[in-house]
């Protein structure tokens, strides 16, 4: 009995539950997978990951759809940008560390975790802020940004599409939730072509893992439309605060090893 391919299993389980919730699985999944094989080169760990990841996002898209309305036209319009954008920071990556933009989101993190804890009725209804064509454009420019950052750095994006979803656009967090898993749905599978093309994905480990993925989103999508946004509220709050340990080590490790020398 392989336990590593269980551990990882139970691991993608638990991250298609944050996930389907309100983004940000790839905390859990990732550094389990880092953990359980530290011989796999990074390219074989974020290709792992995102095949595992992928239908168990479109399990919950699909979950979403049935339950709330989707504002097609915006998806579409965030999707593109995103799309465009994501190409451009993964290209980015490449000339510029990671380094010089963590402290910047760090803060950012932060700014929205104090935000989201001080106002209880941040996303419990939708209050849409814009006409029409303004949200097409609004939508645009928030998956251009976000898109470059997936592309640049990566962690939390879905998290960070539902806060930008709520806090610009307007859109309730349980709207904001089924939208970001729509875009992160294309966004996977336009960067999954890659890592399936280059031979990264390592099938008898990402198979379980989506299976058990699937699972996870599929209880995570129900409990969110059953609970709403309040539920949805209280997970985000909690993702975010992982998102700010996750950057803060980034951060303050390198200080740590310099200052021990």
């Amino acid at each position: 009995m392989d336990y590593t391919i269980l551990l990882a299993s139970l691991a993608a389980l638990l991250a298609g539950f944050i996930d389907a919730v309100v983004g940000g699985g790839g905390l859990v999944q990732v550094p389990s997978l880092f953990i359980l094989y530290p011989h796999f080169v990074v390219p074989q760990v974020i290709g792992t990951n995102r095949f595992a990841s992928f239908m168990g996002t479109s399990v919950a898209a699909y979950q979403y759809a049935k339950k709330v309305t989707m504002p097609w036209k915006v998806i579409l319009a965030t999707g593109i940008g995103a799309a465009i954008c994501s190409y451009l920071g993964a290209t980015v990556s490449s000339l510029l560390p990671a380094n010089v933009l963590k402290p910047i989101m760090l803060v950012v993190m932060i700014g929205i975790a104090a935000y989201t804890y001080k106002n209880k009725n941040f996303g419990q209804t939708d209050n849409l802020q814009f006409n029409p064509t303004q949200l097409l454009i609004y939508g645009a420019l928030v998956g251009m940004c976000l898109g470059f950052y997936n592309g640049f750095i990566g962690p939390g994006t879905g998290s960070l599409l539902v806060f930008a979803f709520v806090s610009v656009l307007g859109y309730s967090l349980l709207n904001a939730s089924g939208i970001a898993k729509v875009i992160n749905v294309v966004a996977d599978v336009s960067s999954l072509i890659f890592f399936i093309a280059g031979g990264y994905v390592q099938y008898e480990i990402a198979i379980p893992m989506m299976i058990c993925n699937m699972l996870g989103s599929y209880f995570g999508s129900r409990m969110a439309i059953l609970k709403g946004s309040v539920f949805i509220r209280m997970m985000f709050i909690g993702v975010i605060g992982l998102l700010i340990l996750r950057f803060g080590y980034d951060v303050l490790k390198p200080l740590w090893v310099t200052s021990h020398h």
